[in-house]
């Protein structure tokens, strides 16, 4: 079981807004959003800032894979 995060790339395309422009909206770290990348878990306090600054819920970045 994992997590992965193709919403919110998806969403972040949807938005035309870049990674960058995210991460610095949020302020959260580049390794944070590597991570995120490679669909590795971040803390739920970083899901909770990109759902603020996206104005979504979390199951539209992030999905569990089973």
């Amino acid at each position: 079981m994992g997590i992965n995060y193709k919403r919110l790339w998806k969403l972040l395309i949807d938005k035309d807004m870049t990674k960058t422009e995210l991460r610095k909206q949020t302020e959260i770290a580049s390794s944070t959003l590597s991570k995120m990348s490679r669909n590795e878990y971040v803390s739920l306090e970083v899901l909770v800032r990109i759902c603020c600054a996206l104005n979504c819920e979390l199951s539209d970045i992030a999905e569990i894979e089973k």
